[in-house]
């Protein structure tokens, strides 16, 4: 009883916060999602990212093995969901890259911190930059068949997980004022993260909801079972074992949608995967951290 009323503890302020974006739209309030969204991943996202990175007390071997453990994860279940589409008869350019990359960001870094502390915030944002990076090179050419490395070098939240690397293997730091300055821009960006979420899938039409219904639960145990696989082949343990499982098996990111409608694949049945692939992971997730904790 304890166990579940620490999970239902972690898990409901992450899901009322997004709530609250979700019912906002709703009610008919206006909420600008691309300003709040460029504002948060040009600003407090890179800002969230850089502090974490410099202030984080654990080791580098432990973060680096944590970074390839995500690269091989995200790998691994490319590969399987690739013959699983097959399988299926699905379209690889609308279901690939979404069945790969979870919402590491909007629901991923909450969760993580809410469930393992500050040490859950350092590695869930690790982790969250290997999705960056990986989302807009191999993620892009799922979609489009072209790839977008230069578009990666545009994006601030790469540059501040390069800056931040810097800082955490030299030992600087940044003079006080800043690092609170930082400190506080970046505590916008999990609020910021939660409620867009709630508004992203509140606007969305879901379409081939049959469809993203046993796919989101295929998902959901595929990535988790590689996540836990992975996290005992690369030797992680305690913390570092939690959030990698835990990021493996987030639901579809709102930013798959937008990459399907930008290079014309099948946006609505993204759109139908995001938003039954995250109200499923409002049971599914509960379960896992019952796991993980």
């Amino acid at each position: 009883m304890n166990l579940i009323l620490t999970v239902l503890e972690i898990v409901a302020p992450v899901f009322l916060v997004a709530g609250v974006g979700f019912a906002w739209v709703k009610a008919g309030f206006e909420y600008r999602i691309q300003f709040v969204t460029r504002l948060g991943v040009n600003l407090a996202v890179p800002c969230l990212i850089f502090t974490a990175l410099m202030k984080t007390d654990a080791e580098l071997a432990d973060l680096a093995r944590l970074t390839l453990a995500g690269v091989a994860g995200y790998v691994v279940i490319g590969a399987l969901g690739w013959c699983l589409l097959k399988v299926l008869g699905l379209d690889l350019r609308s279901y690939l890259a979404p069945f790969i990359f979870g919402n590491t960001g909007n629901l991923g870094v909450p969760l993580a911190l809410f469930a393992f502390g500050q040490a859950g915030l350092e590695a869930a944002v690790v982790l969250l930059a290997v999705t960056a990076l990986l989302s807009f090179t191999w993620g892009i050419w799922l979609v489009a068949g072209e790839g977008a490395f230069g578009k990666m070098l545009q994006e601030p939240m790469i540059w501040a997980t390069l800056l931040g690397a810097v800082f955490l293997v030299t030992g600087w730091k940044t003079p006080d004022f800043l690092t609170e300055t930082l400190d506080l821009i970046g505590q916008m960006a999990i609020p910021l993260m939660l409620l867009t979420l709630g508004v992203a899938v509140a606007r969305l039409t879901p379409g081939r909801v049959v469809t993203a219904i046993y796919l989101s639960g295929l998902k959901f145990l595929i990535c988790a079972a590689v996540g836990w696989a992975l996290a005992g082949v690369f030797g992680l343990g305690g913390t570092l074992f939690g959030v990698l499982v835990l990021q493996m098996a987030m639901p579809v990111g709102i930013s798959s949608y937008l990459l399907a409608e930008k290079y014309e694949a099948d946006a609505e049945a993204v759109a139908g995967f995001a938003v039954v692939s995250t109200l499923v992971s409002v049971v599914c997730l509960p379960l896992l951290l019952t796991l993980l904790l």
